[in-house]
């Protein structure tokens, strides 16, 4: 059996019947939907903290150049407030969304769901003493507290009302009223379960619950940022995607906390004026691994718009704009790309390269690393732009990366073009046999 046949039996008999179990599970989709419902808060607020940080050295000649930095300078405070209460609050908009999504999947009330898991988070979150909350945990740090709070707020509503622990009201009391007293049990056990651990922490350890589990967490976020981990997660998502399954929504579904939180610190330390230490960023995954969707197949799209092939050529014409803007299921799906044994080497291969140009340029300090969010739809070069607070480094990387990928897909398309070619030259054949037939 041949290393492809035998590769592709694991795929369709392991890999993609766990993947499809993973993508369809209830709390990885709240997970994501959680994310996602973050993703406007962020991207205005990344906005704002480049804005506070213009792209230009303090001895810049360009007037432009010398405007911006006054005004980011007199203006500082009033610039990054937004950025403050956006990406600074990350993670309270991560546990009402969380749990908004959960809770509409239990047929539960979203609404009330989204405000219990707000005051578990703040539970957690708020210190004992001195009537002060700082923000540090309202942000990246604390989102994988959020994610727990979301999760732990909405199961014990659905246990509550499972074994029928609610208050009940006469049926004259208005619904609206009615469901608003049916929280009051679970917000007892929020109180009951969550507050008491904040305070032993924070008593016995000097610990809030968000640092405690952040600690539990950091192991996992700093394997997760080396380029062994970052490689086995792109190798994942294209296998996947090659047998037919969205492979980039359950790997990244999954590594959205560690995107999140790794954007985070970077945006942070920013703010701060200190250096960047962070690579793996959703910025990372969809300006430099990505480039045009999965694969990377922008340069592809750009290949069959000259092919000789009319159907690539057609595929070219539908995919190469939805492409630019990273959506390439057309593409793939067209092709196709799915379950094309010719097109499998370079589908796997582009964007593990990619990833391994872009780590190290990014580690060596070549360019800037990601600081803000940009929308994943954005074209890469200007997303890695913006995203990399207006380096043009990261630009210039995405176009290099560009026309590495097109060296590699060339030879791999020429081989799949000369097979359509044949195909369609066969079929023309055939249909001009049938006509003469017809006619004759």
């Amino acid at each position: 059996m041949s290393l492809y046949a035998s590769l592709m039996r694991v795929v369709e008999n392991h890999i993609a019947p766990l993947a499809g179990r993973i993508g369809s599970q209830r709390h990885i989709i709240a997970i994501r939907d959680g994310f996602i419902c973050a993703m406007p808060f962020l991207i205005v607020g990344s906005i704002m903290l480049i804005v506070a940080n213009p792209p230009f050295d303090a001895d810049t000649t360009s007037g432009f150049g010398r405007a911006w930095l006054g005004f980011a300078k007199t203006h500082w405070n009033t610039i990054t407030m937004p950025f403050f209460m956006t990406m600074g609050l990350m993670s309270v908009f991560v546990a009402i969304g969380t749990a908004y999504s959960l809770a509409r999947h239990y047929g539960l009330d979203a609404l009330t769901a989204g405000l219990l898991s707000l005051m578990a988070f703040l539970l957690a979150a708020a210190p004992q003493a001195d009537n002060k909350m700082s923000l540090d945990f309202l942000g990246g740090q604390g989102v994988f507290t959020a994610l727990i709070c979301a999760i732990w707020s909405v199961e014990l509503i659905r246990l509550l009302k499972k074994y029928h622990i609610t208050l009940r009201l006469p049926e004259q009391v208005p619904p609206a009223i009615a469901r608003s007293f049916e929280l009051l049990y679970p917000v007892i056990g929020i109180l009951l379960t969550v507050y008491p651990l904040s305070i032993l922490l924070q008593s016995e350890f000097h610990l809030l619950l968000p640092a405690a589990i952040m600690q539990l967490f950091q192991p996992l976020i700093g394997v997760g940022d080396t380029l062994p981990a970052i490689l086995l997660m792109v190798l994942i998502a294209n296998l996947l995607w090659f047998a037919g399954i969205h492979g980039d929504n359950i790997v990244t579904g999954l590594l959205n906390p560690i995107f999140m939180t790794n954007l985070a610190a970077n945006a942070a330390l920013v703010a701060q004026g200190a250096a960047t230490t962070q690579t793996l960023t959703a910025p990372f995954w969809s300006f430099y691994v990505c480039i045009g969707g999965s694969g990377s197949t922008l340069v592809l799209a750009l290949l069959y718009l000259r092919s000789r092939s009319v159907h690539l050529r057609t595929i070219g014409r539908l995919s190469v704009v939805p492409s630019v803007f990273n959506i390439n299921e057309p593409l793939l799906f067209g092709s196709p790309v799915v379950m094309n044994p010719t097109l499998f080497i370079p589908l796997l291969l582009v964007p593990m390269v990619n990833a391994v140009l872009a780590y190290f340029a990014l580690h060596w300090e070549l360019v800037e690393k990601m600081v803000a969010m940009a929308p994943w739809t954005a074209p890469a070069p200007l997303g890695a732009l913006i995203s990399a607070s207006w380096d043009i480094r990261a630009a210039v990387l995405v176009l290099l990366l560009m026309a590495l990928d097109f060296a590699i897909w060339l030879p791999f398309f020429k081989v799949y073009e000369k097979q359509l070619i044949a195909q369609e030259m066969q079929q023309a054949e055939a249909e001009r046999a049938a006509s003469a037939a017809t006619g004759a």
